[in-house]
């Protein structure tokens, strides 16, 4: 992500310096495992990313705020593989040399800059929509409207990183044209500093809180199943359910496990579950709608308590998986590419550079399988899609 820096005289794409350029190049042993493993990363990228926008965009059902954030995602990274990988397999190929005009280069470092950057931060925006979704559940049923200002700002401020390299920032002396890098270092640490180690650390405080919330609210739910009321006599009715307030509050309350409807004397509807999920008054989170599903009236206390542990469990365990599979992609990337700007005389093996390239762009086709593979509409959507294509 445009870490070709002139502090080293190899960049992101491989570039081993003039000395070495070619020395890898056609289609030898590096050269087609480049080609092979290019060609299925941007295949994996497309394939996963596409089934995301379509799914969304046919099923009604998947069309909510939340998902608007996925799509944004997805959309990222369906750019990254048409208008990056294809030039970065095609550098790795040839050894490193670019044997392209200057101008593409800049181009290529521009379009790399701001696609990887606005991923991140559409990741850093999803962990803010799912926070006030848990958090402050009365204020997110209002903004509606919010969340496309905020994807909108997400490729902008993406744009604005990006925008120095296309206003002349590699037009300098002395340029090697067989080189495409960024030439200067104190962008580097800009682009770095914007682009990860100042949004990750607020997306896992995020998450840190929401992870939080849930636990806190389950705990809720386990005291107001373990104090619920007796069941009164046959013929006088009932009481209305003692609801535990949810993440959406007093106006929209998650349903407990109310007792059967008496059928000689009058009680309160069950909660419409479906009628829930897809109010747009009152939207729950699927995680915790799955939750709320497992909270329905079951044969006896013991086994819907079981329910409601590995529930969840299950929703609490989606959020640390999202967070470790983007630092494991990105930070040994950003680390070693701020470590090259701030250090120009430390030696970085050029294989090292590949490697955690490599390893940041897989988080591209990783992104569908992460937000997805855990939402059950999805899997249901994927599979007509599959089932379609076979």
């Amino acid at each position: 992500m445009g870490n070709r820096s002139a502090a080293d005289p190899g960049g992101l794409l491989g570039v081993r310096g003039t000395g070495a350029l070619g020395a890898g190049a056609g289609l030898g042993g590096a050269g087609l495992t480049a080609l092979v493993g290019g060609v299925l990363l941007i295949g994996t990228v497309l394939a996963g990313n596409s089934l995301v926008c379509i799914s969304v965009a046919s099923e009604r059902a998947l069309q909510t705020p939340t998902n608007y954030f996925i799509v944004s995602l997805a959309a990222a990274d369906l750019l990254l593989a048409v208008l990056v990988l294809p030039l970065y397999v095609y550098s790795e190929v040839q050894g490193g040399a670019w044997l392209l005009s200057p101008r593409l280069c800049d181009a290529l470092m521009a379009m790399d800059v701001m696609l990887c950057t606005a991923s991140i931060f559409n990741l850093c925006a999803i962990s803010v929509d799912r926070f006030v979704a848990v958090t402050v559940p009365l204020r997110y049923n209002q903004q509606g409207r919010r969340q496309l200002l905020l994807i909108a700002a997400t490729w902008l401020l993406s744009a604005a990183v990006a925008a120095p390299v296309l206003c002349g920032l590699n037009d300098v002396q002395g340029r090697n044209p067989a080189v495409c890098r960024l030439e200067d270092r104190d962008y580097v640490v800009y682009s770095s500093v914007c682009s990860f180690f100042l949004p990750c650390p607020i997306m896992l405080l995020l998450y840190w809180a929401t992870f939080r919330s849930l636990r806190r609210w389950g705990a809720a739910r386990r005291t107001k199943l373990h104090g619920r009321a007796p069941r009164r006599p046959s013929g006088l009715g009932m009481p209305a359910p003692d609801l535990a307030q949810g993440p959406c509050g007093l106006d929209c309350p998650l349903p407990a496990p109310g007792l059967p409807q008496s059928p000689s004397g009058p009680g309160p509807p069950a909660p419409d579950l479906a009628q829930s999920r897809g109010d747009p008054d009152c939207p729950l989170p699927d995680d915790l709608m799955e939750g709320a599903l497992a909270h329905q009236p079951a044969p006896s206390t013991r086994r819907r308590r079981a329910k409601i542990t590995g529930r969840e469990r299950k929703a609490m365990r989606v959020l640390p998986v999202v967070v470790g599979a983007f630092l494991v992609c990105w930070t040994p990337f950003f680390v070693v590419h701020i470590t090259r700007a701030l250090c120009p005389s430390c030696f970085v093996p050029p294989r090292l550079v590949s490697a955690v390239t490599w390893l940041g762009y897989v988080n591209s086709a990783l992104n569908p399988i992460i937000y997805t593979v855990f939402n059950a509409e999805f899997r249901t959507v994927f599979r007509k899609a599959l089932r379609l294509c076979c």
